[in-house]
């Protein structure tokens, strides 16, 4: 079990009594205004099960996030492997939140000790951060981290219908640019 602590939050396992805050962020039209449509209970448990899966299996994932000042679980935070498909490659951070831990600076603190964990833990060489054109918050978030992102990594999602989510735009983070 790896936890990663930070001044103020805690990525940890999932436990089961993340289970119903995450089923209601990802039933949260604005949690997921940029992700897709909404999820059942039955799918946000598992979604929550298939991380805690790769967590074990390979010492990274996505993490539960908790604030530790009170332990309220704020949402994920962690590493994945890019979608095949898709015209990019290797280990992506990722994180959502939900909309009450917004504004807080968390996502930012968490993404950050995931980045550090995946260059100096896992020995990664460059870690990706993706999301939509339009989702302007995450991409802040990525440059806040000293994320870049190149016009030409850009891509339309094959798994996505024309529209706003179908664009997405690329950011990257070496191990030697920190």
């Amino acid at each position: 079990m790896t936890e990663i602590r930070t001044e103020r939050l805690l990525l940890r396992d999932w436990r089961e009594s993340d289970l119903s805050p995450w089923a209601a962020m990802n039933a949260d039209p604005e949690v997921r205004e940029h992700l897709g449509p909404l999820l059942t209970a039955e799918q946000a448990a598992a979604s929550a099960r298939a991380f805690q899966a790769d967590l074990d299996r390979l010492g990274y994932g996505f993490w539960a996030v908790e604030v530790r000042a009170g332990g309220a679980f704020v949402g994920f935070a962690g590493l994945d492997r890019v979608d095949e498909g898709v015209p990019v490659t290797g280990v992506e951070a990722g994180w959502r939140l939900a909309r009450s831990a917004w504004g807080h600076g968390y996502a930012t603190e968490a993404a950050r000790a995931v980045l550090r964990y995946g260059f100096d833990t896992v020995g990664l060489p460059e870690i990706l951060a993706i999301t939509t054109a339009t989702n302007l918050r995450s991409q802040a978030v990525m440059r806040r981290l000293g994320m870049t992102t190149d016009p030409a990594d850009d891509f339309d999602d094959p798994e996505v219908a024309s529209g706003p989510l179908r664009r997405q735009v690329v950011y990257r983070k070496r191990a030697g640019d920190r």
